[in-house]
């Protein structure tokens, strides 16, 4: 574990992220009394399913679009939000 004082804490926190990116934790020292633990959170990410997507669209129940109406719906509020002076 390594150790790092308020002082280093202002002046070198490009280091201390660096550290807590690893993975490790750092001790933080104040007036040479250990103070307190820095410890990197975990995250951890979801991931992706496609069959629990598929029940979601399927739930939401949408109507299939071709692609003039898609085109369509794209112009029309590209009109609305910017005007007639888009081509």
């Amino acid at each position: 574990m390594q150790t790092i004082t308020m002082t280093e804490l202002r002046l070198k926190p490009k280091e201390l992220l660096k550290t807590l990116e690893e993975g490790k934790s750092v001790d933080l020292i104040h007036r040479s009394k250990p103070v307190a633990t820095i410890q990197p959170k975990t995250v951890e990410v979801k991931k992706f399913s496609a069959k629990r997507m598929e029940k979601i669209v399927k739930k939401l129940n949408l109507e299939p679009l071709t692609d003039k109406e898609i085109e369509r719906r794209y112009r029309k509020h590209i009109m609305e939000k910017y005007g007639k002076g888009l081509p």
